[in-house]
């Protein structure tokens, strides 16, 4: 993070204490004021292709016998988190900042980890910046392989450059890749893929050259450094983005995630949400056309395409919708690996190839 924008976050943290220290000096109940996270204050942007916060907001007041112990423990996360952006180096995930609050003494710590959760995903609501920023930080998953190369401090500071093709199996995306600086970067796009066994394929047969890509490791539900990472070789080096997922409406919505970002993210999905990205299947229509060995639909998957069918990411896209009909029609769902039948190589060399070109008229 640069000088001004750690300077930045570290202003916006000290301004929650700040409000609450001038309301008592003017012999007001001091209150916070706090975007709402919940469903009915959580809108779809078309202009954004993603859903966000709303206007409503709620209060935490001093006055409120129920509020005062959330509201000092706000305070106080805001407070250890603008310790951490002064120190640069240091970071703790949510998990940590849980067992840590047991030093804070029986009025200030956590009973449960959804309450320090829950308050940490308020406080990047007030500020409008992902937690990462103010260095709570997510465990690393995911991995990325190409010729991409990033420039970050290591955790000791030492200053580092990595060019992620000399990795053995791609480099993991951790919050410090993440937010790295792109040194250099020689592609063309980027291809993410759920599954570790694909994205394994990918590497052994050389797509990364055959298709002058850098390739992402989902492994499955995408983290948030890998979205991060995404959007920033999207935004930052105008490299589209191709997603590639098991063929089951869970894969399909794995990519919406990336492209469109999650209700639960809604107060920050415009700094990770991708909406220029495209699915490239594996499509209810590939089950058809590649004859790929399939399971049947359960209960819960042909729930899940209903509520799909439901959400305006989806209504707003035709072929999406499409695909989620063809699904109820066939009620089969089928792996990445099931275009294996076919050969180790037909992936790379014949499927990926025909779908690019198709993606690339849209």
């Amino acid at each position: 993070m640069k000088v001004k924008e750690k300077k930045i976050i570290k202003k916006k943290l000290e301004e929650i204490g700040k409000s609450v220290v001038e309301q008592a000096k003017n012999h007001k109940v001091p209150y916070l004021r706090i975007p709402s996270r919940t469903t009915n204050n959580i809108v779809f942007d078309p202009k954004s292709l993603c859903y966000v916060i709303g206007n409503k907001t709620i209060m935490r007041s001093a006055g409120n016998i129920r509020h005062v112990k959330p509201m000092a423990q706000m305070l106080k996360v805001a407070s250890f988190c603008k310790d951490l952006v002064e120190e640069e180096l240091k970071h703790e995930t949510k998990r940590g900042l849980y067992y840590i609050s047991e030093s804070w003494g029986e009025k200030l710590k956590f009973d449960e980890q959804p309450e320090s959760d829950n308050i940490i995903e308020d406080i990047e609501a007030m500020i409008g910046e992902p937690r990462e920023n103010f260095h709570i930080i997510p465990n690393p998953g995911g991995a990325v392989y190409g010729d991409l190369t990033l420039k970050f401090k290591n955790p000791s500071g030492k200053m580092m450059k990595i060019n992620c093709l000399q990795t053995a199996d791609g480099q993991t995306i951790g919050p410090r890749m993440s937010e790295a600086e792109i040194v250099e970067c020689n592609a063309k796009r980027v291809i993410a893929i759920e599954t570790s066994g694909m994205y394994n394929r990918f590497m052994e047969e050389n797509a990364h050259k055959k298709f002058n890509a850098i390739l992402v490791n989902l492994e499955g539900q995408a983290t948030r450094a890998t979205r991060r990472l995404i959007k920033r070789l999207n935004e930052i080096k105008k490299l589209p983005v191709y997603i590639f997922t098991d063929g089951d409406p869970w894969g399909l919505h794995i990519a919406m995630v990336i492209m469109a970002g999650s209700a639960k993210s809604a107060h920050i999905n415009k700094m990770l949400a991708t909406p220029s990205a495209k699915w490239i299947g594996v499509t209810a229509t590939d089950i058809k056309k590649y004859k790929l060995r399939s399971d049947k639909l359960k209960d819960v998957d042909l729930k899940r395409i209903k509520e799909l069918k439901k959400d305006p990411r989806y209504r707003s896209d035709k072929r999406l919708l499409e695909e989620l009909k063809t699904w109820e029609e066939i009620k089969k769902k089928a792996e990445q690996q099931a275009l294996l039948k076919y050969g180790l190589r037909y992936v790379v060399d014949e499927y990926f190839p025909a779908k690019l070109k198709e993606m690339e008229k849209k």
